[in-house]
């Protein structure tokens, strides 16, 4: 349950929405700390595009108070770091005033509040703890059972278990459809999008009734682009252009390369399943290449990894063309929406993505088809 936590907070650090108090122009945050001597520093951290935390402003204790003020009025997740302490606390900066009462020896169980997202931050994280606590208590009882492998106990708790589970699933999603003026709704959007706990379409229906003051977040933004990227790689869009660096460094477009049939091949040389499934790729590009089959490979290989990049092209025997980039992330990738790899689009002869990751006798089967064997 704690990694669960963790993840949710974690997530919520790169959010933005809109904002409610119209008499402070951009933002105040009055906090107060005790325990803390003076001349302390409190700093705020904005995660960067790598999200991690950067420092943007600092603030010395005085009395046990402190105050940040900035000109940003749309909101987005931050960090407050006091320092000699190790934890660090989210607060939503947003236009209006925002008051934080911290707390020395549980920095992440002070109040944040004054503005509407971050009540509304505040209040989730104290009704879903109550179903973490569940949860927890569920997850320590099957995992005992286990241990002391009690068969007689164990269908109860696994159904326990199971049962605390959806119950935190039904409440994240129940807040998403009920609370569409909410930044938080976009982020936890983007994280079931992301982690593929929803639909795409079940996604893209949600993200519809956000407000539009929630769509102007840049979590909102950033899902708006991943759904876009969506449906221009779903099965029958025209599959986009790309172009990448091939082993000599030189440009090569997918417009280039394309075939009567065309897969790009999404791998990487230490991607354990990509090697396993070369082998029936080459079988199928021998034996179909001269009747119009074309492929490209998109290495996601690591910087640094070139060496390693063209020496499985050359073990496994790969002849057609190949692209890298060597950058986390692979805009390719990102282009084309791929999470994990292996992962493949087959193109017809118009260009257009008629089936995705097909593999052994599949791939071959869809091949014939779209040649007319």
């Amino acid at each position: 349950m704690k990694k669960t936590l963790l993840l949710i907070a974690s997530a919520l650090m790169i959010l933005s929405c809109s904002n409610e108090s119209k008499d402070v122009e951009g933002y105040k945050l009055t906090g107060t700390i005790t325990g803390i001597e003076d001349g302390k520093r409190v700093t705020l951290k904005r995660p960067d595009e790598r999200n991690r935390p950067a420092p943007i402003d600092t603030a010395v204790v005085k009395d046990g108070k402190f105050v940040f003020e900035g000109k940003e009025t749309i909101p987005e997740m931050h960090y407050l770091f006091v320092e000699g302490i190790q934890a660090s606390l989210p607060v939503i900066i947003e236009g209006g005033t925002i008051q934080v009462e911290a707390y020395k020896d549980s920095l992440r169980k002070s109040k944040v509040t004054g503005t509407h997202n971050n009540d509304i931050f505040t209040k989730y994280l104290a009704d879903f703890s109550v179903l973490g606590e569940a949860f927890r208590e569920a997850s320590n009882n099957l995992a005992k059972a286990r241990r002391e492998r009690d068969s007689v106990a164990m269908p109860a708790l696994q159904e326990k278990y199971i049962a605390s589970q959806n119950a935190m699933k039904a409440f994240e999603e129940d807040f998403i459809a009920n609370t569409p003026d909410a930044y938080l709704s976009a982020l936890l959007l983007e994280r079931q999008f992301s982690s593929r706990a929803q639909t795409e379409e079940k996604v893209q229906e949600l993200f519809d009734k956000l407000s539009a003051e929630v769509k102007e977040t840049k979590a909102a933004k950033r899902l708006a682009e991943k759904l876009e990227s969506i449906r221009a790689t779903a099965i029958g869009a025209i599959a986009p252009n790309f172009t990448g660096k091939d082993p000599d460094g030189k440009d090569l477009a997918l417009n280039d390369v394309k075939g009567k049939v065309t897969i790009v091949d999404f791998w990487a040389s230490w991607c354990k399943p990509c090697r396993v499934e070369n082998p029936n790729v080459v079988r199928v590009y021998n034996k179909y290449h001269d009747k119009g089959l074309n492929i490209i490979g998109v290495s996601l290989d690591r910087p640094g990894q070139e060496d390693k990049w063209k020496q499985a092209i050359a073990d496994d025997k790969l002849a057609w063309n190949q692209v890298a980039s060597f950058t986390i992330p692979d805009p390719i990738a990102q282009q084309y929406n791929v999470v994990a790899i292996p992962a493949t689009f087959i193109l017809d002869e118009k260009g257009a993505i008629v089936a995705k990751n097909l593999r052994g006798d599949a791939l071959e089967e869809k091949v014939k088809e779209l040649l007319g064997e």
